[in-house]
């Protein structure tokens, strides 16, 4: 069902996997923190909360089942928002097949209403130019074998996937695994930009990866970092839906003075903005409808 102009699904990343608390304190680690955090960004009007798995005690990524499912149960009896969680990293630092599908259990096994879906291989980077060095550095492989292992996890959970895709041609992938029936549609893209290695963040390069997609499928923005407002504002002026959160970004002002305290003062603003041009935020029930969650493998 293809989106309303007049309507936006607003997403928020509650806690991401790189950044730590040294960074940003208001980072949540622990289920029962995901949770409260999850219900703070459904009242200021999210309708999906995008989430990595990490360990209570160090904040380091896991993909313990168990884990995630204490999260899914500490947002559900919390709020009716719809939970999406990432699958990034699954295939980093495992060779086997078997492996692999191990640590994709936890997707079949909890079966979250969506899951992220990495689109491609690339660099994976953060330079600054404070320090003139790189913040981090690697590649993020993700041939379509690794995609497919992915696919197949959130076809045995009934899981709608979410097409990350932080580069142009990340877009086309989709078409193979289309053909091959490993995606139904209606897709739901989501265009990651400010990631070295990946689309630089404008508006002309958001612009240029919206008009791929289909007119049955939705997309939405994730800016990373201080570029993200500017990126959130040319979604809404184009349609598209948009994500927010202290996984891509801590600061309420794009110059990066003031820290958000918190997931819920993130979302707060994208629906200010939102509604400050006529948009108005989906509710969960009306967000589910429109990304066609429950039909993506009917």
């Amino acid at each position: 069902m293809p989106l309303s102009k007049d309507k936006v699904i607003v997403t928020c990343a509650l806690t991401g996997v790189l950044a730590k608390r040294d960074q940003c304190p208001y980072l949540p680690y622990s289920p029962v923190e995901i949770g409260e955090e999850a219900r703070r960004a459904y009242e200021a009007g999210a309708a999906v909360v995008h989430i990595h798995g990490r360990e209570p005690d160090t904040g380091d990524q896991t993909w313990s089942a168990d884990i995630y499912g204490q999260i899914q149960e500490e947002v559900r009896k919390r709020s009716p928002i719809i939970v999406n969680f990432s699958t990034g990293g699954f295939n980093m630092g495992v060779d086997s097949e078997e492996a692999k599908k191990e640590r994709l259990a936890y997707v079949w096994k909890t079966k979250p209403e969506m899951a992220a879906l990495n689109m491609g291989s690339m660099n994976y980077a953060k330079y600054s130019e404070k320090r003139k060095d790189f913040v981090f550095d690697f590649v993020f492989p993700n041939p379509f074998s690794d995609i497919l292992l992915a696919t197949d996890a959130m076809r045995e959970g009934g899981v709608k996937p979410e097409l990350e895709c932080f580069d142009m041609g990340h877009i086309h992938n989709a078409e193979p695994l289309l053909a091959m029936g490993a995606l139904k549609g209606p897709l739901q893209y989501s265009f990651i930009l400010g990631v070295l290695g990946g689309v630089a963040p404008t508006a002309e390069n958001l612009l240029a990866m919206a008009r791929q997609v289909r007119p049955e499928d939705t997309w939405e923005v994730i800016g990373i970092s201080k570029v993200q407002w500017k990126l959130v504002a040319a979604a809404l002026v184009l349609g598209g839906n948009l994500r927010v959160g202290l996984e891509d970004n801590f600061y309420l002002d794009p110059a990066g003075k003031e820290m958000a305290k918190g997931n819920g003062p993130l979302v707060e603003k994208a629906v200010r903005l939102a509604r400050d041009i006529g948009r108005e935020p989906m509710s969960p029930d009306e967000a589910r409808a429109a990304l066609g969650i429950g039909k993506a493998w009917a």
